[in-house]
């Protein structure tokens, strides 16, 4: 275990820079020593917090203190900017997408390994509190065993910021919030995809999707509807989920939600008709009292070291990965097929790897 922080320098010094910087002010063991970004106006936003800035990239990389670069840029440039980082035997952290093609995360995933540096990828919602509370449900079958699944992620003020309305550099939802919800998707269902359906949405008149909806089903019965929406000003629930014994939904990040699950054994009524609009029906009535039990969501106690502890562990030798390339090169290649079949507009089977091998 290493006696001294490890040195990390920020390249992109916006939202999500500024973020990291933020958040690693808290982390004894990696220490932000400096930051470069091309805006004269964010690098005196690093000066005035406190870091060096950087007068170019070629200075970082020749910077022998330098142990990590974390990458926070447009997206279109992280591969060009990692593989120059690991060439000059950085390890690299870089924000998601990885990058906007999966050939190109294979090009670095291979660079990674010939120079014998880690590559790993900031897929942070892994660690969402809702996120785990689903997976504990889904793992532990408190619902019976989940077959379907719905998750969303929904606001109405249209694609933020300035380059993510434009297609070169990587703009658009899917690629934007699509890949965590994909992401979390295939963290928790271990199974093979068999099919993915999808359609995206261009309503704002951008160049790239304001939104999408996508169905995958998986080998082992269950499927999904993953969706994301930047005009939605009624928001439908972050989680819902369809088990053999219940169903369980969580409303937004406040983490509120509940479990409705049945009562097996149990002697209930039957369901008595009720009126609905101008008819009777007894399919949609609510059930009995007797028949469900209705209880709070699952305390879910943290499991997993944090992002950063992670990469310390891994960058020292005692530990995995958490998010690993492969996982991360998977979701890249459901995201382009996700994309193809919008375009299209058909079922496309056939395409998931499932285990993908190490590069």
């Amino acid at each position: 275990m290493t006696n001294k922080p490890y040195n990390l320098v920020i390249v992109g010094y916006g939202g999500m820079g500024s973020y990291h910087a933020k958040l690693l002010k808290e982390n004894p063991t990696l220490c932000v020593v400096g930051t470069f970004d091309n805006l004269e106006e964010r690098r005196t936003a690093s000066t005035v917090d406190g870091y060096k800035s950087y007068e170019s990239y070629f200075a970082v990389l020749a910077d022998h203190d330098v142990d990590i670069v974390l990458i926070a840029t447009p997206n279109d440039v992280h591969k060009e900017i990692a593989i120059a980082a690991l060439n000059a035997k950085k390890h690299v952290i870089c924000e998601k997408p990885v990058t906007i093609y999966s050939e190109d995360l294979e090009e670095i995933m291979k660079v990674a390994e010939a120079t014998e540096r880690n590559f790993i990828v900031h897929q942070n919602r892994r660690w969402d509190k809702d996120f785990l509370t689903i997976k504990e449900i889904y793992d532990k079958t408190m619902i019976g065993n989940i077959f379907h699944i719905e998750s969303r992620v929904q606001g109405a003020n249209g694609i933020p910021g300035d380059w993510r309305h434009l297609k070169a550099p990587g703009g658009g939802m899917l690629l934007d919030w699509g890949v965590h919800l994909l992401d979390q998707l295939l963290f928790m269902v271990d199974s093979k995809i068999t099919s993915v359906y999808a359609n995206l949405s261009y309503v704002l008149g951008d160049e790239v999707d304001d939104g999408f909806q996508t169905i995958i089903t998986f080998e082992n019965g269950s499927t999904a509807l993953i969706e994301v929406g930047t005009t939605n000003f009624i928001q439908l629930p972050r989680w819902y989920v369809k088990g053999t014994a219940g169903t369980a939904v969580i409303k937004d990040w406040s983490m509120e939600g509940r479990m409705v699950t049945q009562n097996f054994g149990v002697d209930f009524e039957a369901p008595k008709p009720i009126q609905a609009g101008q008819g009777l029906t007894k399919t949609m009535a609510p059930p009995s009292e007797a028949a469900v039990s209705t209880s709070n969501l699952p305390g879910v106690a943290p499991t997993m070291e944090s992002f950063y502890d992670n990469v310390v562990s891994v960058i020292e030798g005692r530990a995995e990965p958490i998010v690993k390339n492969a996982e991360v090169l998977r979701v890249l290649r459901l995201i382009e097929t996700i994309f193809k079949a919008a375009e299209a507009n058909e079922v496309i089977r056939d395409f998931d790897a499932y285990k993908v091998d190490p590069i």
